[in-house]
């Protein structure tokens, strides 16, 4: 290779670094807007995610407590970061898209789009269910364990701690957001051929296993949150290997097609 080449190889890769860092900048960017719109309201940000927890104790009087001088500001930083990749990720997927688009062909570019829509829908779905489902069925089940004291009788009585309580609520609702991009996951491994339907419908077995496995290390230890999460991400498996199947058919339809333009 000549060393006129190596240089006009070189080129396109600075364009396509200098355009990465812009992409990255501009996230980076929108993160930062959105944290100060979330730390402002990280107070009404938390009292919705109290709203489970009241449900469950049948209460709007819940008091939670810190026991370290910070623990109430850290949770106040977390919170609005984690509300800030919320509101920001419309900016972020955008500048995604706007960096990967212009390699790609039209087609492609039709083929990849509605992946980019379901991924916050499908996130969305996951995170509801498990805000207005799961979260009470599971509080309720652990508050269950309250005791009233009486004769002979020591009284238990639950008083989470903000950040852990923060963290149970973050960790639910990203395990049920991230695991409902099941079908995206698959459906793209489908799409360039690293997985076919007829391998998912094989592997069933050992998938149900693996989601369970899944849904015991990502949710508290308790059967309400286990199944809450394990059942719909079986049933998003079934709809992976339809949609799998689908694409399938549509390629070896397309197959045939130009194997009949080919020979006419």
């Amino acid at each position: 290779m000549s060393q006129e080449d190596i240089d006009a190889t070189k080129a396109p890769l600075i364009e396509h670094l200098v355009e990465l860092r812009s992409r990255l900048i501009k996230s980076f960017v929108a993160i930062g807007l959105a944290f100060i719109v979330s730390y402002y309201f990280a107070d009404d940000l938390f009292n919705i995610l109290i709203v489970p927890y009241q449900i469950a104790a049948q209460s709007t009087d819940v008091t939670l407590i810190y026991t370290a001088p910070q623990e109430a500001f850290l949770t106040r930083i977390k919170l609005a970061l984690w509300g800030a990749v919320f509101v920001a990720f419309p900016v972020i997927a955008t500048q995604v898209w706007m960096f990967v688009a212009p390699g790609l062909y039209s087609n492609e570019k039709s083929a990849f789009l509605p992946f980019l829509i379901a991924t916050p829908v499908l996130f969305a779905l996951g995170a509801a269910l498990s805000y207005y489902v799961i979260l009470p069925l599971a509080l309720g089940f652990l508050l269950s364990f309250e005791q009233t004291g009486g004769a002979g009788l020591a009284a238990i009585e639950s008083l989470p701690q903000v950040s852990r309580y923060l963290g149970f609520i973050m960790t639910m609702v990203l395990a049920f957001g991230v695991s409902f991009q099941l079908p995206v996951l698959l459906t793209l491994l489908g799409r360039v051929g690293l997985v076919s339907a007829q391998q998912l419908r094989s592997g069933r077995k050992f998938a149900i296993v693996g989601i369970f496995g899944a849904a015991a290390i990502l949710t508290p230890p308790d059967i309400i949150s286990q199944v809450g999460l394990g059942v719909p991400i079986i049933l998003l498996y079934e709809i992976s290997i339809l949609c799998v199947a689908a694409i399938e058919k549509r390629r070896a339809e397309q197959d045939a097609e130009r194997e009949a333009e080919s020979v006419g």
